[in-house]
């Protein structure tokens, strides 16, 4: 979405983009990629916009533009900043260190080693600035963890078809208005899950489309078991509350065909996939894995 001129020079200024030789079109670029992730495409108002752009992390997304440019100068003061606090978060995820060839391998990355056309290829394109690059990069690491949890889990062999945990057949045909209501529902709950943190989305990939436990959902974001529990409470009551003014307000459905809505989720979720909506596959990307307050 554009971003007016004087706006990006105010900002500009603020981030510091000149001490990392960061080109003001880089920085725009920067700018319009992390409002169109934090609000699904969805066209803001000038002030509306303004206020989200001005509480971003700006020295750090310019240090990541910098960074992603390839500037030798700011991987230099990245590295040196960083490393410390990105290992004292691998040795928090796992004590017997084993995590910290998760957090090296980041590097290779991060500077972005792969060349597609000649553009470099890295990760700080996804760092979009609503979390501090230190909590990003504890995120980016929280899901490789989950990642490797999640690998082991693959070898467990499917439950046998005459077993209580097969899946079942539907016990009752699909309604002539369920694709439209499964349509209506995958459109609000994408934008309900992107308007989330950052932090709030990583815990529902880990404990729902990781399938880890509260235990290990908790210990990948440093916090008690019984808090998990109770953010992810919180969280699914805001996605809720978000999707139904979405129905009312934004599609005009009543109050029955909100209802019909949810009904027809409960019932059978059908192509609803929560992995995509977290970035799960892509959970490389900062709106998976951010790990923000």
């Amino acid at each position: 979405m554009p971003i007016d001129a004087k706006l990006v020079e105010r900002l500009y200024r603020e981030a510091h983009g000149e001490r990392w030789r960061v080109s003001l079109s880089l920085f725009t670029a920067a700018l319009e990629s992390s409002a169109e992730q934090a609000h699904a495409g969805r066209r803001l108002e000038s002030r509306e916009l303004e206020r989200y752009l001005g509480a971003l992390h700006l020295e750090d997304l310019a240090l990541a533009c910098a960074c992603a440019a390839g500037d030798e100068d700011a991987w230099e003061h990245f590295v040196l900043q960083q490393r410390p606090l990105l290992y004292r978060a691998a040795d928090a995820l796992d004590p017997g260190g084993s995590a910290r060839d998760l957090a090296d391998s980041l590097y290779a990355e991060l500077f972005g080693l792969r060349d597609r056309e000649g553009e470099r290829q890295s990760l700080f394109r996804y760092f979009h600035g609503r979390s501090s690059l230190t909590t990003w990069l504890r995120a980016v690491l929280s899901q490789r963890y989950v990642d490797r949890l999640r690998t082991h889990r693959r070898l467990d062999a499917l439950p046998d078809e005459e077993s209580s945990a097969a899946l079942r057949a539907p016990s009752r045909p699909i309604e002539p208005d369920r694709y439209r209501d499964l349509e209506l529902m995958r459109r609000s709950l994408e934008r309900a899950v992107a308007s989330l943190p950052a932090r709030d989305r990583l815990r529902l990939a880990c404990y729902y489309a990781q399938e880890l436990t509260l235990a290990e959902t908790g210990r990948v974001l440093g916090e008690h078991e019984a808090t998990s529990s109770r953010q992810l409470a919180r969280t699914r009551r805001t996605i809720r509350e978000n999707v139904e003014r979405q129905l009312r307000i934004e599609r005009g459905l009543s109050d029955a065909e909100v209802a019909q809505c949810f009904a027809s989720v409960s019932e059978d979720a059908g192509p609803l996939d929560l992995r995509q909506m977290l970035d799960v596959d892509a959970g490389r990307k900062e709106s998976a894995p951010d790990r923000s307050s």
